[in-house]
């Protein structure tokens, strides 16, 4: 037998079945385990690590469905399960199914739909992980779409903070890009061999949060909580003002120590974590209004980056509409358009209240519902449901355009400089030369611009 052959865990109480069950999967190629209860099919899970389980419903120590509850909400990656039923409990079963169950066998079993369900659901479980690996491997290969000064500046700065263990706290509008650009600070940093784990606050109840942060031990088994996953990697924590203060006081005690005590558990777990964090809501009004631990605050936010959205960096938008298209012939398959040059221009002065999220959400749903090959202009404002208007077009546009000629070219130019000044490290007489500009008057430029050296 092939040592790679898919290993099935097959649990049921009755012997019989056991027996008959596991000689047909084992004539048919697989590597078969059993176990007659709950306790035993817990380790078994653990240390067999098996591709497919049959679970039955009824068993001595424990329920089938009780069971299944318990590893779906311990492992996100969990195998396909199928649940064994006598007639009675099939009701029950497909309840299961509903819960995370692949589906269902009713007992006496058939021979033939027992072979084809395992094949179907061993493939099913091939295309998570395949599907896994590929998104895993999408979201480290991205990184900020821009040439912009703004985006530039940003990707500039955040590549020599990579080296450091700095916190860093991302403030920004919704669907800016702050997941993105934490990745992109996470895979320029020594830490990018590791895992770069991602959880939406907001989302772990405060009831849960213990378990979830830190993991838990329970009756020999061991779930690992988000610290734990991340070690050697980065924990990236995105919206924090909605952050329980419970919660709050047990990440603050964790990240002081490195180290924490799982839920049941007796012994400290040690971990090498980089936290980085983000915020769309003033997190200054958040401390100051006993919402969220100063002393947290202050921990977590040792560099902050404020992401700037669409609006102020139009430019990116053209490469933008170009980078997603490409993303969704790559990788969901949809047939290529393009944008008129009449619908790039109107998006690039369209005020994109959802930022790079809303933008990349109407390409996909251009090129889903569309037909032919160029966007043209009526079929983008259909889409957005909106028209061009005078309130629009002074939102997108840059402030200081509002200015007197003179101020306005002041806030560009100290812009301009300070941009160049960053990528030069400091240094005068690589600006001077990046910028075409005689080092006196550069000097006299800076000065009355007010930029310090």
């Amino acid at each position: 037998m092939n040592i790679n052959s898919p290993r099935i865990l097959v649990v049921d109480d009755e012997p019989e079945i056991r027996r008959l069950v596991c000689e047909i999967l084992e004539d048919e190629g697989y590597l078969v385990a059993s176990a007659e209860n709950g306790f035993e099919a817990r380790k078994l899970k653990i240390s067999y690590k098996p591709d497919l389980i049959l679970l039955d419903i009824w068993m001595p120590d424990t329920d089938g469905v009780s069971l299944l509850k318990e590893w779906v909400a311990e492992d996100y990656m969990l195998c396909p399960v199928v649940m064994m039923s006598g007639h009675g409990s099939v009701e029950v079963a497909v309840e299961a199914t509903r819960l995370g169950a692949y589906d269902f066998l009713e007992k006496p079993l058939s021979l033939a739909k027992l072979l084809l369900i395992v094949d179907r659901a061993l493939e099913a479980g091939n295309l998570q992980i395949e599907n896994a690996g590929l998104k895993k491997q999408l979201v480290v290969d991205m990184e900020p779409v821009g040439k912009s000064a703004a985006v530039e500046r940003i990707k500039d700065q955040l590549k020599r903070l990579a080296l450091h263990d700095t916190r860093v706290l991302f403030c920004g509008e919704a669907g800016v890009g702050k997941e993105l650009y934490a990745r992109y600070l996470h895979n320029n940093s020594p830490h990018r061999q590791g895992p770069f784990v991602d959880v939406a606050v907001g989302s772990i109840s405060p009831e849960n949060s213990a378990v979830e942060f830190f993991g838990k031990e329970t009756q020999g088994s061991v779930y690992p909580g988000l610290l734990e996953r991340a070690n050697k990697g980065t924990l990236f924590l995105s919206e924090i003002g909605g952050m329980d203060q419970e919660t709050q006081l047990r990440l603050l005690s964790a990240l002081e120590s490195s180290s924490f005590l799982r839920v049941g558990g007796s012994e400290k777990v040690n971990v090498d974590v980089r936290v980085i964090t983000s915020s769309r809501v003033s997190m200054d009004d958040e401390v100051g209004s006993g919402r969220f631990r100063q002393d947290l605050y202050y921990m977590l936010n040792e560099v902050a980056f404020n992401i700037p959205p669409l609006r102020e960096h139009s430019e990116d938008v053209p490469g933008l509409l170009s980078f997603y298209i490409d993303h969704f012939v790559t990788h969901d398959k949809l047939a290529f358009r393009r944008f008129s040059m009449a619908a790039q221009n109107f998006l690039r002065n369209y005020t994109w209240r959802g930022n790079v999220r809303e933008l990349k959400n109407l390409v996909q749903r251009l090129m889903i519902l569309g037909v032919g090959e160029e966007i043209e202009l009526d079929e983008v404002k259909t889409a957005l449901g909106s028209v061009v208007s005078d309130v629009m077009l002074a939102v997108a546009v840059p402030e200081f355009f509002n200015l007197p000629l003179k101020e306005a070219r002041d806030h560009f130019e100290k812009a301009y400089l300070e941009y160049h000044f960053e990528r030069t490290g400091g240094s005068v007489a690589k600006l001077s030369a990046a910028v075409g500009m005689e080092r006196t008057h550069l000097y006299r430029k800076l000065h009355s611009l007010n930029i310090k050296l």
